[in-house]
């Protein structure tokens, strides 16, 4: 650059203009530079006369700009490379993300295990996977309850019912509870060559299985649990009539009370009305209340509520 003449401010202040005289820059910037060659505070020089043996004008090398990195001209800054701590911040947001998807696929997961897909609202009502509790305490035999006229099982008891149902009898097959005893009117026997369906009332102590934090999370996961043990393979569409707290004898309850519509091969009847009633005993004990009864026989349904307006807590 060995001509003289206005350029861009090369301190980098926008829209400025710096005088280059052919060795120096000018001390001052201008947002209107003059004339191309005219020096400012200067008049421009009448048409010039080039002297009578005048050296030509050397090409020269602009001497270093004496306003680089001087206080008010900084630099441009040109791309840098992304810093430790950069890298650490990109770090820690992956890191979220992968916890973030953890946690929702795990939530998921939870939901269908229980039967609820939020990702697919159609599907069947009745779990995939088998939600009923692992026990924590081994079966036992019956405990020994009074005779006196009622049916017991766990701390919960009824009435004794009569004729068509059959005599009170110790149920060792239920998922959910040990100490049951149970009460059942056959509906359809040998439906499929080796089983009957029945009616049933029965009481039991509730299994210490996971899950068991309040009667209203015991009572929920024991109805999923009996939609998963008792139907097969059989879809299951699930319609609760009442979910709320109750009390038997002072003791906070939970019952629900839920019609189960399926199609078994070989079953006549296409749904029934289940009974789930969760009581609270102590801190470390609940019993349960659970009747099961086919539309086919809606009288039965009217004494299972009866049966169930009389459990008391034995002491």
């Amino acid at each position: 650059m060995s001509n003289a003449g206005w350029y861009p401010d090369p301190g980098g202040a926008p829209g400025m203009y710096r005088f280059w005289d052919g060795t120096m820059w000018s001390p001052v910037v201008s947002s209107t530079p003059g004339p191309q060659g005219v020096a400012p505070g200067t008049q421009p020089m009448a048409a010039h006369q080039p002297s009578t043996g005048a050296s030509p004008l050397l090409s020269r090398t602009p001497a270093a700009n004496p306003y680089a990195g001087a206080s008010g001209f900084t630099p441009y800054p040109g791309p840098t490379k992304p810093t430790a701590s950069i890298w650490r911040s990109v770090g820690w947001l992956l890191a979220v993300f992968v916890v973030v998807g953890a946690l929702v696929f795990g939530g998921l997961q939870l939901l269908r295990g229980f039967g609820v897909d939020p990702l697919n609202p159609t599907a069947p009502s009745n779990p995939t996977v088998n939600p009923c509790p692992t026990a924590s305490m081994p079966a036992v035999s019956p405990a020994s309850h009074p005779n006196d006229g009622r049916v017991h099982g766990g701390k919960l008891s009824y009435p004794q019912l009569g004729s068509p149902w059959s005599a009170p009898e110790v149920e060792q097959r239920l998922p959910f509870g040990v100490d049951a005893t149970v009460q059942t009117v056959t509906v359809e026997p040998n439906y499929d060559g080796s089983h009957s369906w029945v009616a049933s009332v029965l009481v039991a102590e509730l299994v210490a299985g996971d899950g068991f934090f309040s009667p209203k999370e015991a009572t929920e996961l024991i109805t999923k649990c009996s939609m998963s043990e008792f139907y097969s393979d059989a879809v299951v569409q699930r319609t609760d009539v009442s979910s709320k707290a109750v009390t038997v004898d002072g003791h906070d309850a939970w019952v629900i009370e839920t019609h189960l519509a399926f199609d078994i091969p070989g079953l006549k009847v296409k749904g029934e009305t289940a009974i789930f009633e969760v009581v609270k005993i102590s801190d470390a004990s609940s019993s349960v209340y659970y009747a099961s009864i086919p539309d086919s026989v809606p009288e039965l349904l009217t004494v299972a509520r009866q049966v169930q307006d009389q459990l008391k807590v034995d002491p």
